[in-house]
């Protein structure tokens, strides 16, 4: 499964003061196993590419968020943490093809969602959306994100993106794998497939 390609949508958007990060499971390696993989307390990734190369670069980022949580005392920054997969990215830019969104809570912004691009390219974006199945939602996304959206709102509406993605893309699908992220902690939403909205005749 390591050496496959892996084809997700994913996407990150602030709520409030929370944030979730949401994905669909691929069809290349497993529609069940979860891809958005915690790097600190509340500090989220999704990797997409490559799943052999986000592995290893997410586990490198683990163990440099680690050692520099002890360093300073403090959980690190969510910039911290999305400049760690920056830097790996792009000092391994010729042999790596993954990108990663970071998303998280810290004491110093709040909530807050990074794009690191294939190469090592880092933005902030108050909503984003990656991997295979996000070409066919990007309408879906400018015309129904709006910002201070209540936790159910923004719930419903990742969960009705990704529905939408997979409906169209063959290589998306499987587990809604959702996690909202705040001042106070972690919660995980799981959305089996059955349970998805379903749109266009599906």
């Amino acid at each position: 499964d390591c050496l496959k390609t892996s084809m997700i949508t994913i996407h990150t958007f602030n709520f409030v003061h929370p944030l979730i990060v949401s994905l669909f499971r691929e069809y290349v390696s497993s529609k069940t196993i979860n891809k958005v993989i915690q790097v600190h307390d509340q500090i989220f990734c999704c990797m997409a590419g490559s799943l052999a190369d986000a592995q290893a670069v997410t586990k490198a980022a683990k163990f440099h968020l680690s050692f520099h949580s002890v360093q300073m005392e403090s959980p690190p920054l969510v910039i911290s943490a999305a400049s760690v997969l920056k830097e790996l990215c792009y000092k391994n830019k010729d042999e790596l093809q993954a990108g990663f969104i970071t998303a998280g809570w810290d004491r110093k912004k709040g909530p807050q969602v990074y794009v690191v691009a294939l190469g090592g390219m880092l933005m902030s974006q108050p909503v984003t959306i990656g991997g295979s199945g996000s070409t066919y939602i990007y309408g879906y996304v400018d015309a129904k994100y709006k910002p201070n959206m209540s936790r159910d709102e923004c719930l419903q509406f990742a969960t009705n993106a990704l529905a939408l993605a997979m409906g169209r893309d063959n290589v998306s699908g499987g587990v809604a794998h959702l996690v909202v992220i705040t001042e106070t902690g972690v919660e995980h939403v799981v959305v089996p497939g059955n349970k998805l909205p379903k749109f266009h005749d599906e």
